[in-house]
């Protein structure tokens, strides 16, 4: 973490809490800016272990105006530490019941109210990720208030976290002191730089089992419709058990990849003739089959929207056209449907979750 942080006080590295910082939640953070009035976090080099959405499985939703975040889950859930640090509060609260505070290593700190029970005490260093409580709730509902602050002031979370998909954003974050305000801003990554191509081989269940992707916020350059311009020829299941669904354009048409991604196969496979899969760092893997011509190798990372083969009739195939399957991460297939309008040729208007073991669920976004 140190090589992504810049310009930061001593209170970072702070173990020993006054009676005062260990009983009120929000309060300046001591000696933050003794050496500057201004300090940044490069999330976007932030290595995947230190950092943790404070419950992984629940589902989150901004409150307070943007204060708060309630995470809603279920009876017993862990409840995690966001990044590494120290506690700084860990005490009940009139307020927020069983609640605790944790200064990071970064300079921010973060906010656990309403727990069932505290599994850490004041001065304890925890890692991203760890276990700190176990969630609790209020009036029979079991979830965790959790904020952002820093220098006692709380930050909208949704400026270093998406709250849909818990995913931390990839970008700078500047914190400044104004007189008596902090300003905290942001200087993100252009995505469009490399379409994902770049985390393309990342792994979406290393930090969790649950990945939630809302199919509604990504933008030009993050998906593709694999054949633009075709019709449908033959629907996902029905009395054949169709395992995808037939597009048809013309022959040797281009063929595009859904996703950024790595292909894992790239060859003649059985009835499919020449077969194409792939691997996307959302949790989906992606089957393009019957080209006359496949363009990419096994191993090669793809962009979204990046050619990939020709249209052709190879395999077990009457007329030229792309066969096209959409895989939960243990390969059972489901129907693209839920990815793609196949009639407008986008997205669907939806969040999707995905499990590791398998399975997915679909809801409107």
């Amino acid at each position: 973490m140190t090589a992504c942080l810049a310009a930061c006080g001593n209170a970072v590295a702070q173990q020993e809490f006054s009676a005062l910082e260990q009983q009120q939640i929000s309060i300046e953070t001591k000696d933050l800016f003794e050496r500057s009035n201004m300090f940044s976090v490069d999330f976007d080099c932030l290595p995947d272990e230190e950092y943790s959405f404070p419950l992984p499985v629940g589902k989150a939703t901004v409150v307070n105006n943007g204060n708060d975040v309630e995470i809603v889950t279920t009876k017993g859930d862990a409840v995690k530490a966001m990044f590494g640090g120290v506690v700084r509060i860990s005490r009940n609260h009139p307020q927020f019941g069983h609640v605790i505070v944790i200064r990071h290593d970064n300079g921010f700190e973060t906010v656990y109210g309403h727990n069932a029970q505290n599994l850490v005490k004041v001065g304890d260093k925890v890692k991203a990720g760890q276990t700190i409580a176990i969630v609790g709730g209020k009036d029979d509902r079991v979830f965790c208030l959790f904020s952002i602050m820093v220098d006692g002031r709380r930050v909208n979370p949704e400026i270093l976290v998406d709250v849909r998909s818990h995913n931390l954003r990839a970008q700078r974050v500047i914190v400044e002191k104004k007189g008596f305000n902090v300003d905290v801003r942001t200087e993100r990554k252009n995505l469009a730089d490399d379409n994902g191509v770049k985390n393309a081989d990342a792994n979406p269940f290393e930090k969790s089992d649950v990945v939630r992707l809302d199919l509604s916020t990504l933008k030009a350059g993050e998906w593709a419709y694999p054949l633009p311009g075709c019709k449908v020829i033959s629907p996902y299941g029905g009395r054949r058990r169709h395992s995808g669904v037939d597009l048809k354009t013309k022959p040797n048409d281009n063929i595009r990849a859904a996703f950024a991604g790595v292909v894992t196969r790239s060859g003649p496979y059985s009835g499919y003739g020449n077969c194409i899969v792939i691997r996307h760092p959302n949790g989906l893997t992606t089957l393009y089959s019957h080209q006359s011509k496949n363009l990419v190798k096994a191993g090669q990372k793809v962009k979204a929207g990046q050619i990939i083969g020709l249209t052709g009739r190879t395999g077990r195939a009457t007329t030229e056209h792309l066969h096209f399957e959409v895989h939960c991460p243990n390969g059972r297939k489901i129907n693209p449907n839920i990815v793609f309008n196949h009639d407008t040729k986008r997205l669907q208007n939806a969040i999707l979750t995905i499990r590791k073991g398998g399975g997915i669920t679909s809801r409107r976004s």
